[in-house]
């Protein structure tokens, strides 16, 4: 498992959106983290661990005006 180190302003969906290209990883980055949950902004240095996250997007899922 890899880790990710908070910037100051990060939120769960940015950081996943950095991490994948999606704001979509955002559940399974919470679990390996549940100790952070109730953090909605991140202070800069929060240590996170980052599970094996799927970096493909399923376009057919996304909204029209979300495709690419």
């Amino acid at each position: 498992m890899t880790t990710y180190t908070t910037k100051q302003g990060d939120t769960w969906d940015m950081i996943s959106y950095r991490l994948t290209g999606s704001p979509e990883q955002i559940i399974p980055l919470m679990q390996a983290n549940a100790q952070y949950t109730e953090t909605f902004i991140f202070p800069a240095g929060v240590v996170l661990d980052v599970p094996e996250l799927n970096s493909i997007i399923d376009y057919d899922t996304l909204p029209p005006w979300k495709r690419v």
